[in-house]
C-alpha cells in the first residue's frame, strides 16, 4: 500500500469520512515527508507546522460534530503568489519580503471555508515571470526526478512538491504556461481553467490588494491524479467576494462516458515550433492506443492551429500585462528588441511572433482594444474547432525538463530541440493557442523519456467546458494511459 503522502487527495478524504484516519495523523506524516526530502528540492519555503497541526485538530473535531466540508482536514501546500493569512506571500521577489496578508485570496478563502488544512506555501521565480524556478529570497527548486535539472515555473515549487509527495493538492496559477509546464516537467496532473473561472483576487502579480481580473491570467488545481483536479476545480471556480452577488458556476456536464465516444483531435507539430523527436514518436504511439482502444482519433484541422496566427498575438497581449510591472528601462529594452528584429534574427534563434511582446509593452489602448477584438473573433471561431472534436491534444513543450539555466537577460538563453539551437521563448509556444483563446487545458502525465525525465500533453476543450477536459483525463487515467510515477527520492 502507497505511504500516506502518495496517495490521492480522493483517498485519504475517503479514509477520513470512514473514520479511519483523522486529519492530525495525516498532517503530521506530511510534516515528516517534509522534513525528510524539501531539503533535496526546496519546493516548500515557508512552513507552518504547529499552526497546521492546531487547524488539523479543530478540523478531526468539525468533522466529529457533522461539520465537515469536502476538502475537511486534507493538508496542502499553496504557491506563494496566494495571499493566505498566517503566512508570507512574496512571489519571490525580495521588495515583498514582509509583506504578510491580512486578508485570503478569493481562491484561498473557498479552500478555508472547504476544511483545506494549509501545510507551508511554495517556491516560485520572481515575481512568477519564468518557466524555471529560482529567486534571491529562496533560492532554486531543483526537479524531483533530477535535481540538475529545473521543476519548470512559474508553479515550479507546486509541481515538485506534488511530485515528492509534500502535499496532495496544489493550486497553481498559469499565463505563460505556469500550471501546464511544471506538470509536463515534473509528472504531475494540472488543469488551466476557462478565462475568468476562478477568481485572481490576491494573487500577485498584480500588486497586493489588487482587485482587478488579470488578462490572460488562470489560476487552477494541480494534482497527482486527474479525479483530484476535478475534485479542488469544483472547490476554487467562481467569482470573488462582490461577483458572487449576481452570479455563481454552472459548468456543463460532460456527455462522455469512454473513450470509446471520445473524439480526438490530434495537433502535435508546427514547423514554427518543432519538438522532440522522441516526445513526437511518444504523441504519435499514445494516439496508436487510443485507436486500439475504439477512441475516434483524426488530425485536427483549422486555421486556428497556426502558430504563426496564435503567437504573435499571444505576446503582444502578454507583453501588454506584464509590462505593468516593468521599469522605464525594461520597456525600453523591450521597444529597442521589437524594432532591430532584422538584425536579432540573424544573431541568435528567435521565436515566432516573440517579438511582438515589446511592441505590446508599448501600446496604447486604443492598440491593445483592436488586439482584443481579434482574439474574441478568434475565441468565438474556436467553436468550429470543437464541431469534429471533443478536444485537441496537443505537446506542452518542445522538450522535457530543461538544465537550470538562469543567464540574464533571458534572450541570452537558448534550448536544444534535436541538436539545433533555438530559443529559450520556445518553451512558451505550445501553451499559447489555449492562453490567448480562454480555453481549458489540463496536463496529463504519459511516463517517461529514455533518460528518466517525465513528459505530457495537453488536453485542451471548449471554452466553459472543463469538466470535458477532466474527464478525459480521468478515462486516461482509469485505462493506465496517463499516470503519476514517483521519482527515486
Amino acid at each position: 500500500m502507497e505511504p500516506l503522502y502518495y496517495q490521492p487527495a480522493h483517498q485519504l478524504l475517503e479514509q477520513m469520512q470512514r473514520g479511519e484516519l483523522s486529519s492530525e495523523a495525516l498532517t503530521q506524516s506530511f510534516l515528516e515527508r517534509i522534513a525528510a526530502v524539501n531539503g533535496s528540492i526546496n519546493a516548500v519555503i515557508d512552513l507552518n507546522e504547529e499552526e497546521a497541526l492546531d487547524a488539523a485538530r479543530e478540523s478531526d473535531r468539525r468533522r466529529a460534530a457533522g461539520q465537515a466540508g469536502p476538502l475537511e482536514g486534507l493538508p496542502m501546500t499553496i504557491k506563494d503568489t496566494w495571499e493566505v493569512i498566517g503566512f508570507g506571500c512574496t512571489a519571490g521577489a525580495p521588495s515583498l519580503r514582509n509583506h504578510r496578508p491580512i486578508r485570503d485570496a478569493a481562491v484561498i478563502a473557498r479552500l478555508r471555508a472547504a476544511g483545506a488544512v494549509f501545510l507551508g506555501k511554495t517556491n516560485v521565480p520572481l515575481f512568477a515571470s519564468d518557466v524555471q524556478t529560482y529567486n534571491k529570497l529562496f533560492g532554486v527548486t531543483r526537479n524531483p526526478h533530477n535535481p540538475d535539472r529545473t521543476s519548470g515555473g512559474s508553479s515550479g515549487g507546486a509541481a515538485a512538491g506534488l511530485a515528492a509527495g509534500l502535499s496532495p493538492l496544489e493550486v497553481g496559477s498559469d499565463v505563460g504556461g505556469s500550471i501546464r509546464t511544471p506538470a509536463h516537467f515534473c509528472g504531475v496532473f494540472g488543469h488551466k481553467p476557462t478565462h475568468g473561472l476562478v477568481s485572481m483576487r490576491g494573487h500577485i502579480p498584480g500588486p497586493p490588494g489588487t482587485l482587478g481580473q488579470p488578462d490572460l491570467a488562470e489560476g487552477g488545481p494541480m494534482a497527482r491524479s486527474a479525479r483530484d483536479l476535478e475534485l479542488l476545480l469544483r472547490v476554487i471556480a467562481g467569482p470573488s467576494e462582490r461577483g458572487a452577488v449576481n452570479w455563481e458556476v454552472k459548468l456543463p456536464e460532460p456527455e462522455i462516458t469512454s473513450l470509446k465516444t471520445v473524439r480526438f483531435g490530434l495537433w502535435l507539430s508546427d514547423p514554427q515550433c518543432p519538438i522532440d523527436s522522441e516526445l513526437s514518436e511518444n504523441y504519435r504511439a499514445f494516439a496508436d492506443r487510443l485507436v486500439t482502444l475504439g477512441a475516434k482519433v483524426s488530425e485536427a484541422e483549422h486555421s486556428l492551429l497556426d502558430m504563426e496566427r496564435i503567437l504573435p498575438l499571444y505576446f503582444n497581449l502578454l507583453g501588454s500585462l506584464m509590462s505593468r510591472a516593468m521599469s522605464p528601462a525594461q520597456k525600453k529594452s523591450m521597444v529597442l528588441s521589437a524594432k532591430v528584429q532584422p538584425i536579432l534574427e540573424k544573431l541568435v534563434p528567435i521565436t515566432c511572433g516573440s517579438l511582438e511582446f515589446g511592441v505590446g509593452a508599448d501600446q496604447g489602448i486604443g492598440d491593445w482594444l483592436v488586439k482584443n477584438e481579434k482574439r474574441l473573433r478568434m475565441r468565438a471561431a474556436s467553436d468550429e474547432l470543437f464541431k469534429d472534436h471533443d478536444v485537441i491534444i496537443a505537446p506542452i513543450s518542445p522538450v522535457t525538463a530543461i538544465a537550470h539555466d538562469h543567464k540574464e537577460p533571458q534572450i541570452a538563453r537558448q534550448i536544444r530541440v534535436n541538436g539545433k539551437k533555438r530559443s529559450y521563448s520556445d518553451l512558451f509556444c505550445w501553451i499559447g493557442l489555449a492562453t490567448v483563446l480562454g480555453l481549458p487545458a489540463t496536463v496529463v502525465p504519459l511516463g517517461k523519456t529514455r533518460q528518466g525525465m517525465p513528459y505530457g500533453l495537453q488536453i485542451i476543450a471548449r471554452e466553459g467546458h472543463d469538466l470535458t477536459g477532466l474527464r478525459v483525463a480521468t478515462l486516461l487515467e482509469e485505462a493506465g494511459l496517463a499516470t503519476f510515477q514517483k521519482p527515486a527520492i
